[in-house]
């Protein structure tokens, strides 16, 4: 219930948002990484993971609070509520560890005191019963595996007493990363048994307003009241994936989303109406699932397609590539390896087919370890065929057989066959071939076990039949099937993604990208076209096609199989795949859909149109937008596309079915910036003024970050706040320097009326309002660490909010120097030019470098240190604290003007970076001609590493005295930088030699 009697609506209208001030961010940062790394698991992914931009649930839901919450007197109490209501709290912890359960009673017993252990646990004393009376002995803390005793927990035991012992061993653990690891994420665990424990203390502290909440969608009800005498509605206009409305929807808010793309309606319309639909509704669509895979199976096994004989059921096809080499005359397979299956020890063998100059190709199970190593070699190597023929070893570049040449305009070109609307595989003249060369099948005796045996076994004549079966009735219904809907017949349009479709494979449609096997699937599953069936067939799309990348897996039992299309956001040709049967394909109709419902009475609205034609008003925006790095979503998801925009069900039938490739914000520059001022422009109109807007994107350009600026400024919005949220992870499929944080951005109207600056006035402001900012910041983080062990904010966090403290008073302005914002903010940028915003924002970002000085470094060291010393220093600080992210290196270089940072490390992986330790810098990296050989810092790990060579302290520091005309007067910033490194060098002969070194010249007489 929202309309209390107590409540005043609009009593918070102009409050300060908790959000401007306070936030938890590095707590958010460890759980938002946490739901990236759950995979499948997280709530939404189910619908479609082939969208990869989704912001964390936890992300959502703590910027949501964080806007609604209201700034008291007391900023603790604030964040201590703060943190109850996101379940970081020390008794939300222990909640979540609970319902995990994954702590071992042996574990519990070496952490936590118990005086009675045994009313909680029984023992055994080395497998045998204990003796009477021995158990009365023995007190927890307790090494269990030392004596020999095995525990386990009582069948009594009742579940308070359970989670009581959960709460003592949650609070003997050191930091909120390890405490969290326990549990399950929040939003695994059940939400008025998980905030059950908050709602006094919640309601105490927002007594004066009113508030009395017993869940947090009545919490967040009541709050919108006073906030805007409503509920609240939140928005997103790139809603994408649709976490975003689907998260705010959840927690009570009502919420409006819309996008361009029809994909990502679709998503969005699948979260807010079957994730987070009601129980019975929930229930209805899985038995209408199942229904429609028992009707699509029962079509196949009438077609006999997919069983042999013996009565054993397909699950996988693996197709190759085959190609005539112009030196031998044979067709050969195309196979980037002819390992099969690692876990399984199962290979393929070429076998010289002489009669027919082709290879046959043999399935060996069970393959032995030298025959497994020989097999990682396929036939495609480094661009090229490679293969063995009667003991000569051919090689021809894979260039050579496409017949690739540069036309007049010297764009690259080949004499691939173009595929015609009425192909679905090649032609018998055509260069690329394509054989099924492996079938991985279901044992027949085993087809209703839970677990059935399967094994692979090269294609026979009778398999090979079936399969010419399948591509006679595809021959026979394709242009029924274009012409019903049911089958695409969309051209590819040329893009950066999809261009090599045509140039590699010469296909032409998207149905191409299909075999006959899948058309065939995919035609029967859209003849039951329901809303909810669409997002199946999507995902089922994804999973088997002729980009499906066969993977053989790890050989340490993780699992090979088809994985999907899309596993790094772009449209990969392949030589071989994978192409599920009925049986594997449609397994996801069998299962369970996600289920998280939206409270009753929150409405949610949906809209497929571009972001600056929004008409609908919110009280709070929360976009993750395009930006210069972005994903090419409106060309990839035209792959979707064309199997739904003829005849789509509704309420995708209002939709528009296309791209629109012209429409999509995309990319940087000047059309880039007029896009996104129009879009955020009309999301500023439609607000109320004491609105907010967030802006979320994972920056990798920096010229991006300034665009972002201009664009808001045009918009009239004005910085409010920024924070840097760690929500990114890394795979094998993602190599590089990829950053790993989520800058942000809170906004709100700029006030009304011309406020012109120039740049000697801003200046000084600017850093004033850092000045504040970050002192304000950091006494919150000593209170919270006195009373809890662990500071709020890291340096990462403080030097963001240097920026965002340059931009609040940037933003509040209308005139810079004369003129007028918006024009500078639109005007195209000159490459190399550094503007006025670029200075300001730099001079911001070195006033927040000055305040944070190291711990143990005096701060008059710190302010006569120059950009590269503090970089060093700094990075050492945080690396004792095992911070080792690449993007914290990479913005603390920008922020020092570092010109070259990778000089200075050792190691530049995205979660393992790390400086050269003193004797890791060689020589080339200390001369006078570097950044840092020219520094007071240089010449000291020059020092030291004399030192380690045994050359005699008086020596060295005679040497630095002739080199450094002002040495007796740098002498104490010599001194305090070799404490510094003897604390925090992480060798111990660095930091011995750098505490003598360091001790003699503290105490050398020096002569006059």
């Amino acid at each position: 219930m929202t309309n209390r009697p107590n409540l005043t609506p609009g009593a918070l209208r102009d409050t300060p948002a908790l959000i401007e001030s306070v936030f938890p961010v590095q707590k958010v940062s460890h759980e938002a990484q946490r739901e990236r790394k759950a995979n499948l698991y997280q709530t939404l992914t189910g619908l479609g993971s082939y969208w990869k931009g989704r912001k964390p649930l936890i992300l959502v839901r703590a910027i949501v609070l964080g806007v609604l919450l209201p700034q008291t007197d007391d900023a603790e109490r604030d964040l201590d509520v703060f943190e109850k209501l996101m379940g970081f709290d020390p008794e939300g912890l222990a909640r979540r560890a609970f319902v995990a359960d994954g702590v071992k009673p042996h574990d519990m017993a070496k952490r936590i005191s118990l005086a009675n252990p045994w009313a909680f646990f029984t023992a055994k004393v080395k497998g045998e019963e204990p003796e009477e009376g021995q158990l009365a002995y023995w007190t927890f803390p307790l090494d269990c595996d030392e004596r020999g005793i095995t525990l386990r927990w009582r069948r009594d035991i009742e579940p308070e007493q359970k989670l009581e012992l959960y709460r003592r061993y949650i609070a003997t653990l050191d930091s909120y990363e390890q405490r969290s690891d326990l549990g399950k994420r929040p939003e695994e665990v059940d939400d008025e048994w998980l905030f059950e424990p908050i709602w006094a203390d919640v309601n105490r502290h927002y007594a004066h307003l009113g508030i009395d909440a017993r869940s947090i969608p009545e919490l967040v009800g009541q709050l919108g009241q006073l906030r805007y005498g409503r509920r609240a509605r939140v928005g997103d206009t790139f809603a994408g994936g649709g976490s975003i409305p689907f998260e705010a929807a959840r927690i009570g808010c009502d919420a409006f989303a819309s996008d361009l793309n029809p994909i990502a309606c679709m998503l969005t319309w699948g979260a807010l109406n079957i994730v987070g639909t009601d129980a019975a509704r929930h229930a209805e669509l899985e038995r209408q699932q199942r229904a429609v895979a028992k009707a699509v199976k029962e079509s196949v096994r009438k077609l006999g397609i997919e069983r042999d004989s013996s009565g054993n059921q397909a699950k996988v096809y693996l197709y190759c590539l085959e190609t005539r080499c112009p030196e031998s005359g044979w067709l050969v397979p195309l196979l980037p390896s002819l390992v099969i299956s690692k876990n399984g020890n199962v290979i393929a063998k070429l076998v010289p087919n002489e009669a027919e100059q082709r290879f046959d190709i043999r399935v060996v199970n069970g393959a032995s370890a030298a025959e497994m190593k020989a097999a990682a070699n396929g036939t495609v190597r480094d661009g090229a065929l490679v293969y063995e023929l009667n003991g000569k070893t051919y090689r021809i570049p894979i260039r050579t057989l496409r017949g690739d040449y540069r036309d007049a305009d010297g764009t690259t070109q080949n004499k691939l066959r173009r595929w015609g609307r009425e192909d679905f595989g090649p032609l018998p003249g055509d260069t690329l071939q394509e054989r099924v060369y492996a079938i991985q099948w279901i044992d027949g005796t085993t087809v209703s076990d839970p677990r059935p045996r399967t094994y692979f076994a090269a294609p026979t004549d009778e398999d090979l039949e079936r399969e010419a079966e399948v591509q006679r009735i595809v021959a026979r219904n394709l242009a029924a099937w274009q012409a019903e809907g049911i089958v695409p017949d969309m051209v590819i349009e040329a893009g950066d993604e999809t261009a090599r479709l045509g140039r590699e494979r010469g296909w032409t449609h998207w149905h191409h990208l299909f075999n006959a096997r899948q058309l065939l699937l995919y035609a029967e599953l859209r003849r039951h076209a329901t809303a909810e069936l669409c997002l199946k067939a999507c995902q089922m799309i994804n999973t088997s096609a002729r980009l499906t990348r066969w993977s053989t897996g790890d050989g340490d039992g993780r699992s090979g199989g088809t994985k999907q299309v899309f596993d790094n956001q772009a449209l990969n040709v392949l030589y071989n795949y994978g192409c599920r049967a009925s049986s594997c394909l449609l397994d996801p109709l069998d299962g369970e859909n996600a289920h998280a419902p939206i409270p009753a009475g929150v409405t949610h609205t949906l809209r497929n149109h571009p972001a600056h034609e929004v008409s609908e008003a919110c009280d709070l925006w929360i976009t993750d937008p395009p930006y210069a790095d972005a994903v090419n979503y409106h060309e990839i998801t035209e792959f979707f596309i064309a199997w739904l925009r003829r005849n789509p069900p509704a309420p995708f039938d209002s939709w528009v079915w296309d791209s629109r490739r012209a429409l999509a914000i995309q990319g940087s520059g000047e059309d880039f910036r007029r896009n996104m001022v129009a879009a955020y422009t009309a999301m500023a109109t439609h607000m109320p003024d004491n609105g907010m807007q967030c802006v979320m994107f994972t920056h990798q350009d920096t010229g991006v970050w300034s665009d972002l600026v201009g664009i808001f400024w045009a918009a009239g919005l004005q910085v409010v706040a920024a924070w840097y949220i760690a929500t990114e992870t890394t795979s094998e499929l993602k190599k590089g320097g990829y950053v790993q944080g989520t800058v942000t951005l809170m906004l709100r109207k700029r006030p009304a009326g011309d406020r012109p600056a120039f740049k000697q006035r801003l200046l000084p402001a600017v850093r004033q309002e850092v000045d504040r900012q970050i002192r304000t910041m950091m006494h919150l983080n000593t209170a919270v660490k006195a009373h809890h062990g662990e500071p709020v904010f890291n340096d990462s966090d403080l030097q963001m909010a240097g920026y965002a403290a340059a931009l609040k008073v940037l933003t509040g302005y209308t005139h810079i120097g004369g003129e007028d914002v918006t024009s500078f903010a639109l005007r195209p940028r000159v490459k190399g030019e550094f503007t006025v915003v670029d200075e300001i924002v730099q001079q911001a970002a070195e006033a927040a470098s000055n305040l944070l000085v190291p711990e143990g470094l005096a701060a008059d060291t710190w302010g006569k240190l120059s950009g590269i010393e503090r970089f060093l220093l700094r990075m050492m600080d945080m690396e004792t604290t095992g911070a080792r992210k690449l993007d914290n290196y990479q913005n603390f270089a920008k922020a020092f003007r570092v010109q070259d940072y990778a000089r200075v490390m050792a190691s530049m992986a995205p979660n393992e970076a790390r400086l050269k330790q003193v004797t890791e810098f060689a020589s080339r990296d200390l001369t006078d001609s570097t950044e840092l050989g020219a520094t007071r810092l240089g010449r000291l790990v020059i020092a030291l590493q004399q030192m380690r060579a045994d050359l005699e302290p008086q020596t060295i520091i005679s040497q630095l005295q002739a080199e450094m005309p002002d040495f007796l007067e740098a002498r104490p910033l010599l001194v305090d930088l070799l404490a510094f490194v003897e604390r925090n060098a992480s060798e111990v002969d660095v930091r011995t030699a750098a505490e003598v070194l360091g001790a003699r010249l503290k105490n050398q007489r020096f002569g006059i």
